[in-house]
């Protein structure tokens, strides 16, 4: 079923099922990528810090519940974040490409959806414990606050959220790298 008409993106490449999906893949290389940053001497191991906006949020939310002792997760407006609501309420890309793609494949929706739930923020954020700072914009369309939201209320550590009230998928910008850095030295790590 590899390689059937569909649309193209990253989103439902390899969607049949787990064991083919991309983001399996991506979020496994991102673990990987901590283990082997810690390897190097120059490197403190204990202070190795996790983070992105939008997939790199998603891949941030994700190490961190897949690395049980990252030192900390910066969770910016985190794609792939409760996605059978984000299906439902959003039609932006790429959440579009998934609809396409269920609108295409009548009969492997349900198969379809379980796979990406695989890869779904809220199953990461329930078993992360590093400290972490989410973001969103609550004019988001790409990321819908409600979806950044249910994986922070879900994350199992200590977590705060910075709420922009009028940004879309920039989140806070440059404000929120601001942030990043006051959270880090709070914690003690720069």
């Amino acid at each position: 079923m590899v390689g059937r008409p569909g649309p193209s993106g990253f989103l439902t490449l390899g969607i049949e099922s787990p064991e083919t999906y991309y983001y399996r893949r991506l979020f496994t290389d991102a673990a990987r990528a901590v283990e082997a940053a810690r390897s190097l001497p120059e490197v403190d191991s204990g202070r190795v810090v996790v983070g992105g906006a939008s997939q790199g949020g998603g891949m941030a939310l994700a190490v961190a519940g897949l690395v049980p002792d990252v030192a900390a997760a910066l969770v910016d407006v985190p794609f792939l974040s409760h996605v059978a609501r984000a299906v439902e309420i959003t039609d932006a890309h790429p959440y579009q490409e998934l609809r396409l793609w269920l609108r295409m494949h009548r009969r492997d929706g349900e198969r379809a959806l379980r796979t990406v739930a695989y890869a779904d923020g809220m199953n990461f954020a329930p078993r992360a414990q590093a400290p972490a700072l989410f973001s969103v914009g609550l004019m988001d369309d790409v990321c819908p606050p409600s979806t950044v939201f249910a994986s922070y209320n879900s994350y199992a550590g200590e977590a705060s959220i910075d709420v922009w009230p009028y940004a879309g998928h920039e989140g806070g910008a440059v404000d929120q790298s601001l942030q990043h850095l006051a959270f880090l030295r709070r914690l003690g790590i720069l």
